[in-house]
């Protein structure tokens, strides 16, 4: 039996950029507590997904590993697009009744585009400019990458891409865009492992629906948002969504505990011949290593011990878990966009307090290593191969240029770089 709907798709009032496993077992997931609101959701350049999803209407299983019921069908998305269709994109922006625009884009596309580049920012240039032609209706943008500050992140890089317009004819449009834009910050949390047939077969064992594409996830899940949303928005709190003043500390919270142990285990594991993060969390060097972080990042961490001692015994059970198998090597992907806010902004409180973290040179030190490898995925890729087989200071000189010139940092990292070598 393949997914089928019985009743029509929910009216679309929210757009989704990013269309892929995570958006399907975060944001879309939220969304299915509130049968009102029907999602537009776009890839960039996948054909296969909007098809396999637009011949099941949307519909699609989550099976969350850990749980007594473990498949759910999920209802949220009304409609699948691939990324070439650019005339239905602005189309959907310019509907005043849609009225908030979710982001699924990666680290890496939080820059200002070059001319005539096709990326996630233009696109949603491209469809701010069509709303405003068509009515100028207000709308909430909302970033849920792992980018510190995302949504003012994403304020900048749209003024940048704007600032040209301010003197020129589109001058009201980027008045509109400062104005009539709102753009919420977020913290979002739910590991989402690539999907394996394997999965595709278990979703058919328990369920008895055949899904071309499922998504698999863990139990455990995380939304905090801080902004405004003045053309309404899905009551996601149906599911477990906080509305918070600040997500500063959360933020904090989860980019250095989760994000930069999930780093951590990354490269490490990857040098000490691992593949998954459930692997590397069997191995005594690398336990050591992530609770050494944590220790760490908790010293600079404005929350209290009880809750930090509370989120680190949840991050080890996640890590533990024998149903979720996340690839080391997804987690390694675009490191140079990960490192900085995951691991540098402790790595310098620490250095200006005299201390020399262990696990925050370990990191550098495996990812220079990993660098050094074959299978090295990263949108800076060309620029810092080289420095890397050079050593450290080189490789740091990319990234920031006062830690470079910290001797005692440059010799540490160096010392390390040998240590993970594939042999555990």
């Amino acid at each position: 039996m393949r997914l089928n709907r019985a009743t029509e798709p929910a009216p679309v009032r929210a757009v989704h950029l990013g269309l892929g496993g995570f958006h399907r077992a975060h944001q879309a997931w939220y969304t299915a507590a509130d049968p009102e609101w029907g999602i537009a959701a776009y890839t960039f350049r996948s054909t296969e997904l909007p098809a396999e999803l637009n011949a099941q209407r949307g519909l699609y299983s989550l099976l969350v590993r850990g749980c007594d019921d473990p498949v759910r069908t999920v209802a949220s998305i009304s409609r699948a697009h691939a990324g070439a269709e650019t005339e239905q994109w602005l189309a959907d922006l310019s509907v005043p009744e849609v009225a908030v625009v979710t982001l699924t884009v990666t680290e890496a596309a939080y820059r200002v585009p070059q001319p005539g580049q096709d990326s996630a920012i233009s696109r949603l240039v491209a469809g701010l400019r069509a709303r405003f032609r068509a009515s100028a209706a207000p709308i909430t943008l909302v970033p849920c990458d792992n980018v510190p500050d995302n949504g003012a992140v994403l304020r900048t890089v749209l003024r940048t891409v704007l600032r040209a317009a301010v003197a020129g004819a589109d001058a009201a449009f980027a008045a509109w865009v400062e104005n009539g834009v709102s753009i919420v910050s977020t913290v979002v949390d739910r590991i989402t492992p690539a999907t394996t047939p394997d999965d595709v077969q278990a979703v058919h064992e328990l369920s008895g629906v055949r899904d071309a594409v499922p998504v698999v996830t863990e139990p455990y899940t995380e939304w905090l948002l801080a902004g405004d949303f003045p053309g309404g928005l899905p009551n996601w709190e149906r599911a477990g969504a906080r509305f918070v003043d600040s997500v500063d500390g959360h933020q904090r919270r989860k980019l250095w505990l989760l994000n930069g142990a999930h780093s951590l285990l990354a490269y490490a594991g990857l040098g000490r011949g691992r593949g998954s993060v459930r692997e590397a969390m069997d191995d005594a060097v690398l336990t050591g290593l992530v609770e050494s972080w944590w220790d760490t990042a908790a010293r600079h961490l404005p929350l209290p011990a009880a809750e930090l001692g509370e989120y680190r015994a949840a991050l080890r059970r996640r890590f533990e878990s024998a149903g979720i198998e996340h690839r080391l090597r997804q987690i390694a992907m675009d490191g140079s966009q990960k490192i900085p806010a995951r691991i540098l902004p402790v790595l310098r409180a620490e250095r200006a307090a005299g201390r020399l973290p262990e696990a925050a040179v370990a990191v550098l030190a495996a990812w220079i290593g990993h660098l050094r490898g074959a299978d090295v995925r990263d949108p800076r890729a060309d620029e810092l191969v080289p420095p890397a087989r050079s050593g450290a200071r080189e490789l740091l000189t990319a990234l920031d240029a006062e830690l470079a010139s910290d001797d005692e940092l440059v010799r540490a990292v160096d010392a390390e770089a040998g240590r993970f070598t594939g042999v555990p």
